[in-house]
């Protein structure tokens, strides 16, 4: 039987959130099968409990932020994809603050923390949404045009093309193809830093965005070039970040996908309303376990080597 996964332990983090600059401190902790991924805001007079689910993101401008009951956490997407990546299906997110730090703006420091912490295989059938009907969502026409798609597949592959318009990132790769069986995500994607342009840190921080942001979490450039001292970690270190993001924007439906997303322009918007247009259309999709792991796509039985 392909088992679900946990943590043997809990593991703490401490940092900034992006947008908004509050402290804020991070506890991950095992949960029971079939609990899924759940963030807790213990900050409240009551904590309140956010069960990661596509219908829960109520904000997709510039990050994923999930609510329920008056209570919202900003910002989860990074933290979602290194648990994609890692194949984690169960775990509760104590979080202090309504953002997740941002910690170096890629998904590295959160595929460490749980590699410290220990995977943990359970006694219960690891499920699957598995895709069996193509589904697709557009967005504008001409050169604003963008789209997103799924489509069956055996496995869990991600194809990503940007369009920037930039010669920082032009320069780089535009277009990546990741697929679980074959590459490795804590070597190939979670690296990948989110980025940014000088030109729009006023307005975003006039409306209370990017507060947290600066060159040691993220991709900063002016008009012409990157900022970073240190360069970029991959030659094609932004298409990275944008599979990075749909990783972890994908695994909001709360279980792993068997399918093969693509995605031009995509974004936070995009492909939620992707998961929402998949959640609708209930002859698109089935939910699948695998009795023999053999059977399983590759990629899918063994944990996520460490670093």
């Amino acid at each position: 039987m392909l088992q679900q996964r946990t943590l043997k332990a809990l593991t703490r983090a401490v940092g900034v959130g992006l947008h908004s600059g509050q402290r804020v401190e991070l506890t991950l902790r095992p949960a029971q099968p079939d609990t899924g991924i759940v963030f807790r805001r213990v900050d409240l007079p009551e904590p309140v409990d956010i069960p990661v689910s596509a219908l829960a993101v109520t904000d997709t401008r510039l990050a994923s932020t999930i609510s329920c009951n008056g209570a919202r956490v900003h910002t989860v997407e990074h933290l979602m994809s290194a648990c994609a990546g890692l194949g984690l299906d169960n775990l509760y997110v104590d979080i202090t603050a309504e953002e997740v730090p941002i910690l170096d703006g890629s998904a590295a420091s959160f595929v460490f923390l749980l590699q410290s912490a220990g995977i943990e295989l359970q006694r219960a059938p690891k499920r699957f949404m598995r895709v069996v009907k193509p589904v697709e969502v557009r967005e504008g026409q001409g050169p604003t045009a963008k789209w997103a798609r799924l489509e069956p597949f055996h496995g869990y592959k991600l194809s990503f093309e940007i369009d920037f318009d930039h010669p920082a990132v032009d320069s780089t790769g535009q277009r990546v193809v990741f697929d679980m069986s074959s590459g490795s995500y804590t070597r190939d994607i979670a690296r990948a830093r989110t980025f940014g342009f000088t030109r729009d840190v006023e307005t975003m921080r006039s409306n209370g965005l990017a507060l947290g942001g600066g060159l040691d979490n993220a991709i900063v450039m002016d008009d012409y070039k990157v900022l970073n001292s240190d360069g970029l970690r991959y030659d094609d270190e932004f298409v990275k970040h944008k599979i990075l993001d749909a990783m972890g924007d994908l695994y909001l439906v709360g279980k792993p996908l068997l399918a093969a997303y693509s995605a031009f322009r995509s974004g936070h918007a995009l492909n939620n309303r992707l998961l929402r247009e998949l959640l609708s259309r209930q002859d698109a999709w089935e939910i699948a376990t695998f009795a023999d792991e053999r059977e399983a796509p590759a990629g899918f039985a063994q944990p996520a080597r460490a670093w």
